[in-house]
């Protein structure tokens, strides 16, 4: 396991061929989805953190596209979040994170797929910090997204948008969702999300601050934020904590 992200000129650490391996960087949402995944179901593994901007030779040689997450079992890998979540979920079948009618799994794969309404929108903020007009577009493009998770959990009437437990949509979501208050921080008034609007996903949000499996992962806002500031300052810093 790699606690510092590997760049380029470094060597694959040797993997145990009976260890699970993913392919990460710390603070990508994208590869949270995956190890939220792996510590839910209790799948033994070992993480290898990627420098995204200097990349290993080598991981173009696992990845043609250069991207993580990955995982890789015997020489074999799999990439894209979705993907290897699904394979997890597959693989791992308890507990089960679909609903077993295959419509209703339909449905909430189309609402993991809405949500880049959400996430692309979010991305716009980031460069733009110093444009309020920008900035106030981008945030209410962010609410328009969320207003569609606000509608479907108060239609379901769950606790989560699974059931009683957190299910796919949950956790595939819930990188972005952490990342909310970072983002709450760094625009100041301009408020993203209110309990008169977003009453149902308040209630979620906290909710899942309280899963065992989002505590063993997550990252805290001032974390998350001073890693942003690095990268907006032109400096890639993914091991700024070991510093």
């Amino acid at each position: 396991m790699s606690e510092k992200h590997l760049s380029t000129g470094s060597e694959c650490p040797p993997q145990d061929p009976k260890v699970l391996r993913c392919y990460s960087m710390k603070y990508c949402p994208y590869a949270e989805r995956t190890r939220l995944i792996l510590v839910l179901k209790g799948v033994k593994h070992d993480i290898v953190n990627i420098d995204l901007t200097r990349k290993p030779e080598w991981l173009f040689v696992k990845n043609p596209l250069g991207k993580v997450p990955a995982l890789e079992r015997n020489g074999e890998v799999l990439f894209e979040s979705l993907i290897t979540c699904d394979y997890l979920d597959q693989l791992y079948p308890t507990p089960s994170l679909y609903p077993s009618i295959p419509w209703k799994k339909a449905k909430d794969r189309i609402l993991i797929e809405l949500f880049s309404k959400v996430s692309s929108s979010m991305y716009k903020i980031y460069p733009n910090l110093k444009d309020s007009v920008a900035v106030n577009n981008a945030v209410e493009e962010v609410q328009k997204g969320l207003d569609i998770f606000e509608k479907e959990i108060a239609k379901r009437g769950t606790k989560y948008f699974f059931g009683a437990q957190p299910g796919m949509v949950d956790y595939m979501i819930w990188p972005w969702m952490e990342r909310l208050p970072m983002v709450q921080n760094l625009i100041g008034d301009t408020k993203i999300i209110s309990n008169e609007r977003f009453p149902n996903l308040i209630n979620w949000i906290g909710a899942m601050m309280e899963d065992a499996t989002v505590k063993a992962v997550c990252i805290s806002p001032q974390e998350h934020g001073k890693f942003l500031q690095l990268r907006l300052d032109g400096k890639f810093i993914y091991d700024f904590t070991m510093e």
